[in-house]
This record gives C-alpha cells, structure tokens and sequence, in this order.
C-alpha cells in the first residue's frame, strides 16, 4: 500500500491536529477531519465530516491526541460540541486491519481494540518527541505561571513533583529564571540531574517538609502524588499546576476543597500549534510508514 492509497482519520485535539492535517495531505493521505477546531477558510485536501463514525467509517489510520484519555473514555477535544468516546460500534466502521496512533489508551480503548483487531500505537512518552514539544509545554507552563500569580517567578518557592523529560526541562527553565526550585522525585537517577542542575532534591516522602513554605506547586507525574493530607501542609496563597496527564499527580477536589488556587494545565502544547503539531506528524509520519512497510 502506497500514501496515496491511505485513508487517515484525525479525531479530537486542538490547533496543533490542523497542522497535522496539512502535513498529512502533503504526504498524499487521504484526509478526514472531526472533533478539532476548524478554520473559516479550511484546509485543502481534508474532507470535514458531521460526526465521528463518518470520520472512522472506512479509514486505515486513525490519529487521536496526545494529551490523555478522559475517565469516561473521551478524547481531547476542548473545542468540540460532544464528548469523543471510540466505542466498540464507532471502532468497527474502520478498515481491517486498522491502527490507532494517539499518545496513550485506557484500558477500554484497549479492550475494544484487542476484540476489533485493531492495533495500538502510543507515542506519548517517545522523548525525542517529548523534547520538540517540550519548550512550548514550557512556555505555556510559565504563562500560567505568571497570570495565577501576584509575585514573581524569581525568588519564588517552587516544588516541582517529577523529574522527566518535561520536569527535567521545566527544572532549568525556572533555575534560569531565579526560582528557588526543589525536585521531589522517586526516581535517584532523576534526584541526582535536578541536584546536578542546581536544584534542592528530595525524595517523595521528604513533600511534607518541602511543602509548608512553597508558593508554587508543580506536578509533571500521571499518578496522584500529592492528596488532600499534604496539600493542608500549603500555604493558602500557593498555586497549583498540574501538567500531567489523567488522573493527574494532584488531587484536585481536595485542593478546590481546601480553596487552593489549582490549574490542571493539559494540552500546553497548543501554544505553539504549527511547531508541535509539526514535531507531533514526525513521529506519527514513522509509524506510518512502518505500517505501511509491512504491508508490502
């Protein structure tokens, strides 16, 4: 099978599946388009469908969003009048055998590809793609930073929870800026780069030291670290960021409870659409073709 011979289905996301469109069309796909914010003027090539079964009905390829899966099964898709959940009945329109690449499923995407025969691709934690997204994650993290905010990033408290590809990155930007960072991570390897960097290091259970003082918490774990018994160790002004994917690192009820100001930061990548959305086609552009390889 040839490019020209693909039917792709882009689903969910944000400005950044745009670009990706586009990207897919100059590799000779055929494009459908549902679930994402749609230009006034369009997008040459992609045919925009009314619904998410017309957009799967047929397609060899589907490309879902980065950021994670919702609790109820929805796909990222801020924009979009409905809920995206793939089903089982949604699923079965697609052409044998089919693929998904998106970042990351749940176990009931799992499950209903596993029954259709329709094969996964996650590439949400591939750092190389990680890392050419990671500065306009970045920098729309410091944009949140900055309007949440009454004092300045330099000189402040800031406790980031993860030390990842993204912490990693976040951790030298906030350095640069003059925070006052510390790293709580379980990883020693990851302890050692932020003390490395120049960082305060701790590991997990040292949080409840850390927290008591800090005026602005960062979380860029997907398992919820911080719970409602060391958020009542905060300050009332901290703010909260959370970076990660569902369920995310922080309770958030308990933080709304406790009056914390919280903000569940997903989707940081939409700042710059037409660089990551770029970045994001170069890895989906290779699992494709590899699809594509074994066909042959």
């Amino acid at each position: 099978m040839n490019w020209d011979q693909v039917v792709i289905a882009i689903m969910g996301g944000d400005r950044r599946e745009q670009e990706i469109a586009r990207c897919a069309v100059a590799a000779g796909a055929q494009v459908r388009a549902y679930g994402f914010p749609w230009p006034e003027e369009g997008i040459a090539g992609v045919n925009h469908v009314s619904n998410p079964r017309e957009a799967l009905e047929g397609a060899d390829i589907a490309l879902f969003p980065i950021p994670g899966i919702a609790p109820d099964g929805a796909l990222f898709a801020p924009q979009c009048a409905e809920r995206i959940i793939p089903d089982r009945e949604m699923l079965s329109g697609m052409r044998r055998p089919g693929h998904i690449i998106l970042g990351w499923a749940d176990p009931k995407l799992k499950a209903h590809c596993e029954t259709l025969g329709i094969t996964l691709h996650e590439y949400e934690w591939d750092e190389d793609l990680m890392l050419l997204r990671g500065p306009a994650i970045v920098e729309g993290m410091l944009k949140v930073l900055i309007e949440n905010t009454d004092i300045t990033i330099h000189k402040a408290k800031v406790c980031l929870v993860g030390q990842g590809t993204i912490g990693s990155l976040v951790t030298h930007t906030l350095l640069a800026l003059g925070a006052h960072v510390h790293v709580a991570a379980r990883n020693a390897v990851q302890r050692a780069a932020a003390h490395a960097a120049g960082a305060e290091s701790h590991e997990l259970s040292d949080l409840a030291k850390v927290l008591p003082d800090t005026d602005i918490v960062i979380a860029s774990v997907p398992a919820r670290v911080l719970g409602r018994e060391l958020l009542e160790t905060l300050p009332r002004h901290a703010l909260l960021v959370d970076l990660a994917a569902p369920p995310g690192g922080i309770d958030r009820d308990a933080a709304q409870a406790l009056g914390l100001k919280f903000v569940w930061a997903r989707g940081l990548g939409a700042r710059a659409p037409i660089t990551v959305g770029r970045s994001q086609w170069s890895g989906v552009h290779r699992r494709i073709d590899n699809i594509l390889k074994e066909k042959q």
